[in-house]
């Protein structure tokens, strides 16, 4: 435990920074209101209709392009999961390739090669590209979390009869969700953020549509104004869906599950409380 000194040296640490943070927001500020972009005429397009039915449109691609990536990545990436920790070693081969090419190759580029090569519509170009990299990733994210469960109760459950399907399914692979289930909400975040690569191939998403109001605005760069709507937005996506990851966590933790595992053993000789 910290001594007097220390908790006195560590609260000027946290006023100094808490100024500097301060500070900094001031200075932002003071350079938006001297550049006038909190000035009526810049803001006054978004009164308009056409924009706001604009912004929504996009905003609603944004969620069907992610909402598509977000439920094919996790299928993709128990799929090649469950081929990493096979035990037929043509399959592991063949998914362990897969997992480190798709996971190596750029997202940009996949997307380009899909929508230009392969010629296929933008969205579908778009989720598949997110799908092929976000469920790449989150092989190894799940590969992890079931090698990070404790080899006694895979031993236990092998022991009772169940095949390894039963094993993996009832016993490895809830756990190992409910341990790296942070790391797959931010490796979705990834995802959602990335969908803004769709105005690069002409898909009407979110950034797409702040780029069209941007090109028709009546005044030069820097679109401010624009920014300060669009990333708010894309903030509180990000922000909802990590809140319903810890609200999920804290579920889970609180289930017979989590409670039945986290239970203490009797003693040896002793009997369990309904007396059976």
């Amino acid at each position: 435990m910290p001594g007097p000194r220390t908790r006195v040296r560590h609260r000027l640490y946290g006023v100094v920074s808490t100024a500097a943070i301060v500070a900094l927001l001031g200075w932002v500020l003071h350079l938006l209101f001297a550049t006038g972009q909190f000035s009526a005429t810049k803001w006054r397009p978004f009164e308009y209709r056409g924009i706001q039915e604009l912004l929504l449109r996009g905003l609603g691609n944004t969620l069907v392009a992610f909402g598509c990536a977000a439920v094919l990545s996790l299928v993709l990436g128990g799929v090649l999961a469950c081929g990493r920790l096979s035990a037929h070693r043509p399959v592991r081969w063949l998914a362990t390739a897969l997992v480190e090419f798709f996971r190596a190759m750029p997202v940009l580029v996949m997307i380009f090669f899909i929508f230009v090569a392969l010629q296929v519509r933008a969205l579908p170009a778009l989720v598949a590209g997110l799908t092929l990299y976000n469920g790449s990733v989150l092989a190894e994210v799940l590969r992890t979390g079931v090698n990070s469960v404790e080899r006694g109760q895979r031993e236990a459950a092998y022991a009772l009869g169940m095949r390894k399907t039963q094993v993996m399914t009832y016993v490895l692979v809830p756990q190992a969700v409910r341990a790296m289930l942070p790391t797959i909400i931010s490796q979705l975040v990834v995802a959602l953020k990335d969908t803004s690569l769709g105005y690069l191939i002409t898909y009407e998403e979110f950034l797409h549509a702040g780029k069209l109001i941007a090109s028709n605005l009546d005044y030069d760069l820097p679109f401010i104004p624009v920014v300060m709507v669009i990333s708010p937005i894309y903030i509180g996506m990000c922000m909802v869906l990590s809140w319903f990851a810890h609200r999920l966590a804290g579920r889970q933790r609180r289930g017979p599950g989590a409670r039945a595992m986290g239970a203490v053993p009797a003693a040896p000789g002793t009997l369990p409380p309904d007396g059976r």
